[in-house]
């Protein structure tokens, strides 16, 4: 959930290090650090808080040739300079940023002092320096080897040595690291943001992997000391520096990136004349859907709502059973894995530490794991070794919009393949595609005409509560809905079916409370305007999500938004947009970091 920057090369590091945190600053905010080798030391800088802090603290900084460099969102002891990155060893002769943690911290440091090591910090990091100190002999290679052994738990580390003026060393265990090969130039990031200004040939480091860094390239060793062949991949094309193109945020820019980047998951996909639909990447003919007895998706936060959804698709429309289990708690509970099971990990990164653990159970007990992820290359990619990815192009806004979307969009194409599979006619096949390939022209629709989103957001931004009510399709949205607020305007609320909120949530409403209905034309509309007028008896002021002319329910809301109309399956694709907007708008209005929400980052690499 950190950023990691290292460059060894012809230029100054500096400016490229503190440029390459401003790019990787929504992984993690809480404090910033930087270390340049000279000739007589190692020059650290750090500041608490954002990177522009760092950057007026190092604009008279050094002009040597190598560096690390951090960004953090703290794990092991508070936001303060001593906690932040980089950290040093007792002589300042071995400098180290790292991601991840160190889960045997109590044991390692225990041993430490009684070595007579006096910690500096309350992290977990500066156990790197001073294991990899304790055996430092002149070899670089066996000290770093030697600490990267000693550690239990996910990492990604970086190190440099003053005696080593043109070389830097990097670890992975479970945290990504991205290695960049440029023209005389090396450069090394937790994420591709940070290299794809100085070139595209990139080498994606594999978990139990140490490399070393010089400006001519890389080599590759195993943590047993054996050289590895390391393989060069290309960027994509569309891979580029993240800008907000004139929008005031990167999340009112991503949301409105959703017509294009629907269209763009499912180009070459749906088969509108077939009734059909392909994912070459699943690699799953038709044999093989026929034989899939279970589908069980497996993700975190966003992208769990967006299997929820697909698993309501996958039992609606190709009579399979399905379900949806947070990653969290799938990895540790010793799960049953069917045979006939296919498991779907969907993350946006690529990266989600609990997500992959899913993954690497399902693997260990014999079951059938695909991804659906948007960054190319990521690490559920690779560990699941097929699947489908996103294309929606990169999001920064650490709260998910558009990346939710496409998860959708991806999942419902899988549907459609193994439901035609199934007992699912050429006709409904052409409908069902035919829905899917509407979706996007329907969403710019909404988006250029909102609604009275300021409205809504003025009854939201001075209550207490407010509860996020769905039935069906709609209840995913609405969990989705209420996370988008808690993340970004810090409101207390929470979501629930509709049908189950006179089972306990109804207690919490008095007069005015903020009830955000999702009441599209469904099969359940009849029994969700039954639930509006169950909280409106209780003084709720209801806010509906609905479809355009649907004047029954915008007579009894208080506040109608209404969305186009669309099949019951992509409903969610349509009512999520207002759900994204009321939380953008409540937290402008309440002074929020909109794409950096407090004690969030955009990559959950840690447990």
């Amino acid at each position: 959930m950190c950023g990691i920057v290292g460059y060894v090369g012809p230029q100054p590091a500096l400016p490229i290090l503190v440029e390459g945190l401003r790019r990787l600053e929504y992984r993690g905010y809480d404090s910033a650090g930087v270390a340049v080798r000279t000739d007589d030391a190692i020059w650290v800088q750090k500041a608490v808080g954002r990177v522009s802090s760092l950057a007026a603290k190092t604009r008279l900084g050094p002009a040597g040739c190598i560096g690390i460099a951090h960004t953090r969102w703290a794990t092991h002891g508070g936001v303060t300079e001593a906690n932040a990155h980089p950290h040093l060893d007792e002589r300042a002769r071995i400098a180290v940023v790292h991601n991840g943690i160190i889960e045997n911290m109590s044991e390692l440091k225990r041993e430490l002092e009684q070595q007579g090591v006096v910690f500096k910090s309350e992290t977990d990091t500066e156990i790197f320096a001073h294991l990899i100190r304790s055996v430092y002999d002149g070899d670089p290679l066996q000290a770093v080897s030697y600490a990267v052994k000693r550690v239990r738990g996910t990492y990604g580390i970086a190190v440099m040595f003053q005696e080593h003026p043109e070389q830097l060393f990097v670890a992975r265990n479970g945290s990504p690291l991205v290695i960049g090969l440029g023209d005389g130039e090396t450069v090394v990031a937790s994420d591709p943001q940070a290299v794809v200004e100085h070139t595209r040939r990139v080498v994606y480091l594999k978990d139990r992997e140490l490399a070393i860094l010089t400006r001519d390239g890389v080599q590759v060793h195993s943590f047993d000391g054996r050289s590895l062949d390391s393989s060069i991949e290309m960027l994509e094309a569309d891979y580029k520096v993240a800008d907000k193109e004139g929008f005031p945020h990167f999340m009112l820019k991503e949301i409105h990136e959703q017509p294009r980047s629907i269209q763009r998951c499912q180009l070459g996909r749906i088969q509108v004349e077939d009734g059909n639909a392909r994912l070459g990447g699943m690699e799953l003919q038709p044999r093989d859907l026929v034989g899939i007895q279970r589908v069980i998706m497996l993700g975190c936060g966003t992208s769990y709502h967006a299997g929820m959804v697909g698993s309501m698709a996958i039992e609606a429309l190709a009579r399979v059973p399905s379900r949806a289990e947070i990653a969290s708690e799938f990895r540790h509970r010793h799960p049953i894995v069917p045979r006939e099971a296919l498991f779907v990990a969907i993350s946006q990164s690529g990266e989600t530490l609990d997500t992959l653990g899913a993954i690497q159970e399902v693997q260990l007990k014999g079951g059938d794991c695909v991804g659906v992820v948007n960054v190319v290359g990521s690490t559920i990619a690779r560990t699941c070794g097929r699947g489908t990815y996103l294309y929606s192009g990169p999001e920064v806004a650490v709260a998910s919009t558009k990346a939710f979307t496409s998860q959708i969009t991806a999942l419902l194409t899988f549907t459609l393949m193994l439901a035609r599979t199934r007992d699912l006619s050429y006709d409904k096949g052409q409908e069902v595609a035919q829905s899917l390939h509407d979706i996007p022209a329907k969403v710019a629709h909404y988006l250029e005409r909102p609604g009275p989103i300021d409205e809504a957001v003025e009854a939201i931004v001075d209550a207490r509560y407010v509860l996020f009510l769905g039935r069906g399709f709609s209840y995913p949205v609405a969990l989705e809905g209420a996370l988008k607020l808690k993340e970004i305007a810090y409101v207390p609320c929470e979501a629930y079916p509709a049908g189950e909120m006179k089972h306990g949530p109804i207690a919490m409403l008095e007069e005015g409370t903020p009830v955000i209905v999702i009441v599209p034309r469904d099969s359940q509309r009849e029994k969700a305007i039954s639930n509006i007028k169950e909280v409106q008896a209780r003084g709720a002021k209801v806010i509906a999500i609905h479809t355009e002319g649907d004047e029954l329910v915008q007579s009894i809301a208080d506040i109608s938004i209404e969305v186009p109309a669309c099949a019951e399956y992509v409903s969610p694709l349509i009512t999520v947009l207002p759900l994204q907007l009321i939380a953008y708008k409540a937290g402008l209005a309440l002074g929020r970091d909109i794409d950096k929400p407090r004690n969030l980052a955009k990559s959950v690499t840690v447990e």
